[in-house]
């Protein structure tokens, strides 16, 4: 078998273009060797000293939960697991457009963990912070390989590490390996720090 590339990725499970992106790299393991591992990070902690809308910061507020919830199952299971539950989160939040009830949040996440084959009580780490320390580490890690003018996801491979890529929709098939290898070569060379163009659609789940 050919060795797999580990590619480490950071997200929020409230981010839907870090979930579009996530999708993109599940598609890309398919037709490249790569082996996709998963790491939490947290836009209200990436904004906490930052000037920001207050409907967004008042959003981003109610993102801790999950992703305290996400910190608890990486701190006593593998990536795999984080993986398999960040699938369940994303696919309610997102394709599902189940962040719209964030009055039933805590539901969700709960259908989640047992969707993942997780205890639901996974959940109470959603009010308590004897994760928090965990959280901002392993935000930490992703956040200072890439510096704080980014978001979520943060992907790391073999030394190099970038924000992004902002897709919409998700390329799928071998559409997904010919951006993994433009982003890969592109964010090789020592030097080169930014393309961008305006984002003309808004986040597309399929």
């Amino acid at each position: 078998m050919t060795e797999r590339t580990p590619v480490d990725l950071w997200f929020d499970p409230f981010c839907p273009y870090a979930w579009m992106t996530s999708r993109w790299l599940l598609e890309v393991e398919k037709i490249r060797p790569i082996e996709p591992r998963w790491h939490i990070m947290s836009l209200n902690v990436l904004n906490e000293d930052k000037e920001v809308p207050d409907k967004y910061r008042e959003q981003i507020a109610k993102a801790i939960g999950p992703v305290r919830v996400v910190t608890a199952v990486q701190e006593k299971y593998d990536s795999e697991t984080v993986g398999r539950l960040y699938t369940e989160l994303g696919t309610r939040f997102h394709n599902q457009g189940r962040l719209k009830e964030l009055d039933r949040l805590r539901e969700t996440v709960e259908e989640a963990l047992e969707a993942a084959g997780l205890d639901p009580a996974f959940a109470d780490a959603m009010d308590s912070e004897e994760f928090d320390e965990a959280l901002r580490a392993s935000h930490n890690d992703g956040i200072d390989r890439v510096g704080q003018e980014v978001g979520t996801p943060v992907i790391a491979v073999e030394g190099v590490a970038f924000f992004g890529p902002v897709v919409s929709p998700a390329p799928k098939g071998e559409e997904a390996g010919k951006l993994w290898d433009g982003v890969r070569l592109v964010a090789g060379i020592d030097g080169f720090f930014e393309i961008k163009r305006s984002r003309t659609r808004g986040p597309i789940f399929e």
